[in-house]
């Protein structure tokens, strides 16, 4: 029994090792959520992202003393400790950037019926209008759910949109069977990406579900915003530098003339001014 547990606790060391090992290596590590991800999918998933993604489960105990040993050589890295409550972790571990893995585990994600006793990731509906049943069993079905029917042209309608599971909550047998029956396939089945470490940065899911091109649109917004506040605080970022000292020349040369300072510059616009006044003084005298 004892030598059991010497083996237990070894094989332990050596899976944190290994892990910790990972994390030095790579530079980007991630959490993923696997709940009700079917063993075959996740083999698929893996052949299919071999070369790019290293998927690395055990338990959450284990990930949690891997990030602690982890950070002293790549601190912040402790950040993915939270991310781990809640869910069923695995690691994922890639050269590639946070935005192209997301993309990577959203692309080989598949749709499936909903199964009886799992949480319900948004509201599920079903619509109103016309559909493929013959009157029978399916309007009895329905109104156990409270779904108001009615029969058109020899087909059952659904006179009004009911939500039969909502979001957050447990999908009940009667729901599930109803959505399948349906045709309507609620469920993901894939790695969910919880969050991402990379660089001393925590990226979480909300950051990681923009898409690229939006993501640079934020960028771009963000650069403009910001140059607009360095010109009107006259703060002196080498991207606004241009257009400071063209304003404070600008300025400079309206004070100038303004002041009837003869400054080289501004010797031009002095005359330019007086020899305007100087026309209306003679427009009044005539």
């Amino acid at each position: 029994m004892g030598s059991q547990q010497v083996n237990v606790s070894q094989y332990k060391k050596e899976v944190v090792k290994h892990i910790v090992s990972q994390m030095k290596s790579c530079p980007l590590v991630g959490v993923v959520n696997m709940r009700n991800m079917p063993a075959p999918q996740l083999q698929r998933l893996r052949a299919k992202t071999r070369e790019k993604v290293n998927i690395v489960m055990c338990k959450r105990r284990l990930i949690r003393i891997a990030l602690r040993e982890a950070e002293a050589s790549k601190p912040g890295i402790i950040g993915l400790e939270p991310r781990l409550d809640g869910i069923m972790p695995a690691l994922v571990f890639t050269d590639e950037n946070p935005f192209r893995l997301a993309r990577i585990l959203e692309e080989n994600k598949s749709r499936a019926p909903a199964k009886p006793g799992q949480i319900a990731p948004q509201d599920l509906v079903i619509s109103a209008g016309p559909t493929p049943f013959s009157p029978g069993p399916v309007i009895s079905e329905l109104a156990q759910l409270g779904i108001k029917t009615g029969v058109d042209g020899g087909k059952v309608t659904v006179k009004q949109e009911a939500v039969v599971a909502k979001k957050d909550e447990e999908i009940s047998a009667q729901a599930a069977g109803l959505l399948t029956k349906f045709g309507i396939e609620p469920m993901e089945i894939g790695l969910d990406l919880v969050a991402v470490f990379e660089d001393g940065v925590i990226f979480t899911r909300e950051i990681l579900a923009i898409s690229p091109s939006a993501y640079v649109k934020l960028l771009a917004e963000a650069s403009s915003q910001a140059k607009a506040l360095a010109i009107r605080i006259s703060y002196p970022a080498a991207e606004v530098i241009r257009e400071l000292i063209a304003r404070a020349f600008l300025d400079a040369m309206a004070l100038a003339v303004g002041r009837h300072i003869m400054a080289d510059k501004a010797v031009r616009g002095i005359l330019a001014k007086a020899s305007s006044h100087a026309h209306a003084l003679k427009g009044l005298i005539n």
